[in-house]
């Protein structure tokens, strides 16, 4: 089951502006099965779901490789491509709550390449 959790308030703005939300981080949880990780599946949906309420256009897509540990302070980099340009995605586990684990996620300031 999978909840989310956000902290910021809504922006309103099109993902087109990108420096806006390059600027905006978000919190969010998931809960984990046996594993002792967040699926990279998950992780990409959770992250999708928030950006979006944010900022009221979902981007056109948002990958990542692999799952997050359940660690506190473990990382990972996925990647978001929005109106055309593709930006570096880091999600860091917050905390662990049993099997539930919370986890933010920033967008780079520069798109890649």
């Amino acid at each position: 089951m999978l909840r989310s959790r956000r902290h910021l308030p809504r922006t309103g703005l099109l993902l087109g502006s990108l420096t806006v939300l390059l600027a905006t981080g978000c919190s969010f949880s998931a809960s984990i099965g046996g594993d002792s990780a967040v699926g990279a599946d998950d992780v990409a949906e959770q992250a999708t779901a928030v950006l979006t309420e944010q900022v009221g256009q979902a981007p056109d897509d948002l990958t990542c490789p692999e799952d997050l540990p359940a660690e506190v302070g473990a990382s990972i980099r996925c990647e978001l491509t929005a109106g055309g340009e593709t930006l570096g995605v880091t999600v860091t586990t917050t905390s662990v709550e049993g099997s539930d684990v919370n986890f933010d996620v920033v967008v780079d300031d520069e798109p890649t390449g």
